[in-house]
Formats: C-alpha cells, structure tokens, sequence
C-alpha cells in the first residue's frame, strides 16, 4: 500500500512541480506529516525531490529528473479499459477517438498486459441508462458537448416543462456550459449564466433557481449556476457577440458541484405535496412507486400519523406534480386513499368510478 502512494507521490510531483505538502495530502488522502516522511523515503530510494520554501516553493524533482515509475501493473491495465462508458462516449461522438486511443493503448503494452486489459472488457460492462427506459442520444449533445470543450458560451431554446398539465413553454438562456452529466440515462449539462450578457435575456429570475426537472443552483442572476436537461434543449447557437471563450473559474469541480447539489436538485422537483392515507402494504410499496426523495422526506418530516384502528397511516408526501402523483399512486390501487388536494381526490373518485364500470358485475 505505501509502495503505491510513493509511486504515486513521485509522479505526482513529475508531473505538476511546486505541489505543497498540504496539496499533496490531500491528493494522497493521508496527513501532512506522512507526506513529509514519504518524501524522505523517496529520498532515500534515490529519487531526488526535495522541498522548496516561499510563494514559488513546494515539492520538485531535481531539474532535468525523470522518474522511471511508468510500467502499468495488470490491475491498472484492466482499470484504464473501464474508465469510460461506451454508450456516453458514442453520445458525445467521441467513440472513433476512444477506438483509437485503445488501440494506441494496446500497442505500447506489453504482450502480458495486453492480455489483461483485454480481459476486463470480457468481464465488465458499464451500463448507464436506467431500467424500463430506451435510451435516447439528445440530437445537440455532440454540439453542447464541443461547447464544453471549448469554453464557449452558447444561447439555448429550451422546453421549460408545465406544470399540472400545463403545456410546455420554450424560454431562450445564455449560458457558460462548464461540464456534462450522464445520470440514469439522462444528459444533463451544467453551467453558470454569464456575468456580463450582451443581449441578454434579463437573467433566470423567473425559474426561481429551477426549470421544473432542470435549472437547479444557485440564486437567480448573473453568475448562477444552472443544471438542465439535454433532450430540452431545442435549439443552440454561439452567444450573440461571445467571440472569446468565457473564463473558467479554475476551482470549480464538476464532481464535486454534482455531488454536492444533486440532492437538493432531486428535492427541488418536488413542488407539489399531496396528503394520502395508506394502509401497512401501502406504507411498504410506496418507495417502489412513488419518488425515493419525496418518501424519505415524508418519512423524516414528521408528518406521518400513527397507525389508525386499521393500520392506516397518514402523511404529507412531496410530489413532481399531481399529473406526477396520479400515474404513481394508482399503482397501489386501494392500498392509498388519497385526502388532499381536492382536485386530485376527485380525480381518483372519477378514476374508481371508471374502473367499476369496466369491472363491474354485468350478470
């Protein structure tokens, strides 16, 4: 294991000299004293870095020094064959230049470690899109996706998805596209709205933060940030009068700003609250059924009742939408009675009604 981080550690310095202690623990996920006690060792074994003080100093190699430490083992062989997802690569017509950086790959390994990296595409498949779903590839993603590689900020025509039945209205946003996302299946792509908008649109104020499925993050104005949906977007052009490409803020983190914020996105579709009373099996169902963030947060709220004389329990579930709550909650039939809104209890009363007319006894 400490073999690992010291190669690690090596290369690392290699390759972005002026790394500081505290840098580097947190690349190598140990304390900065063990960095410290690394950098002896390495020493030690005869590879000469060394510490530099000052605003310019940090950990270097010896000018001129190149380590040695590049063969791959077997296992990070197999491993560079997983990294990436067929599907998201031939989404982002990237797949000809993935075939051929394997193939340049295959030709510098060794015969044995050829073998093995060949092994794990026979072992291992990576499968994004989500279950009961035909993945679909977005007719603009390889455009967006240039985008992203250059840095360019773009004007989208988006399909802003209605509300409770509401039809669908396409707004126009400028935004700086800064990373892509591929989650269940879904493309979404990440973004911050410009600071300075030639032409602009008068900023994202009227989403509230949100675009009912997308649009999370971030006050609304000029430097928000934003997630949409790819397969919304209806139209993309270059950003009128952005000939330069926008400046990257060099902290941002896709990873990190997705972890952080996909959460609080999944809650934020939740707009709606329906109050229903479910029986113990309904109770027991209703993860499978209805939206996992809006069950955990029904469930921690407080809001459920105590078990009736019939084990019936109560409580405020967070929804997409009724249209949204209609098509889950009939999946559990008679175990769920639902109490409020009024309209949508009407809607189920009509639904019952429905459904004992085709059932019906007809002797």
């Amino acid at each position: 294991m400490r073999a690992a981080r010291l190669i690690r550690m090596a290369l690392l310095v290699q390759s972005s000299p002026g790394l500081t202690a505290d840098a580097l623990a947190r690349e190598l996920d140990v304390s900065r004293r063990t960095v410290i006690r690394d950098a002896q060792a390495l020493q030690e074994a005869g590879v000469p870095i060394r510490s530099e003080r000052g605003r310019a100093g940090g950990y270097r190699l010896a000018p001129g020094h190149r380590t040695r430490l590049t063969t791959l083992h077997p296992t990070e062989a197999e491993t560079l064959y997983l990294s990436g997802l067929p599907t998201a690569l031939r989404d982002l017509g990237l797949s000809d230049a993935a075939d051929t950086a394997r193939l340049k790959l295959s030709a510098t390994l060794l015969p044995s470690l050829r073998a093995a990296a060949e092994s794990s595409v026979r072992r291992f498949h990576l499968d994004a899109p989500a279950w009961f779903r035909e993945p679909s590839t977005p007719e603009l993603l390889p455009e967006l996706a240039r985008a992203v590689w250059a840095d360019r900020t773009v004007e989208l025509d988006y399909a802003r998805p209605g509300r409770d039945g509401a039809p669908p209205r396409t707004v126009t946003r400028l935004l700086e596209p800064y990373g892509l996302v591929l989650k269940a299946g879904v493309w979404y792509v990440v973004g911050r709205i410009p600071a300075e908008r030639p032409g602009g649109d008068g900023g994202d104020g009227g989403d509230g933060g949100n675009d009912g499925n997308d649009g999370e993050g971030g006050s609304a104005g000029d430097g928000a940030w934003r997630t949409y949906r790819v397969d919304r977007v209806t139209a993309l052009a270059p950003a009128p009068g952005a000939g330069e490409p926008f400046v990257r803020d060099p902290s941002f983190d896709l990873a990190a700003h997705w972890q952080a914020h996909a959460a609080g996105f999944a809650r934020a579709l939740l707009r709606t609250t329906v109050t229903v009373r479910l029986t113990g099996r309904g109770l027991r169902r209703l993860p499978a059924v209805a939206d996992p963030a809006g069950v955990a947060v029904a469930l921690a709220s407080g809001s459920a009742t105590a078990p009736d004389a019939a084990g019936r329990v109560t409580l405020d579930l967070p929804v997409e939408s009724k249209d949204v709550a209609f098509g889950q909650l009939t999946g559990l039939g008679a175990d769920v009675e639902v109490l409020a809104p009024a309209g949508l209890r009407a809607r189920f009363r009509e639904h019952a009604r429905a459904l004992a007319a085709v059932y019906g006894d007809q002797r």
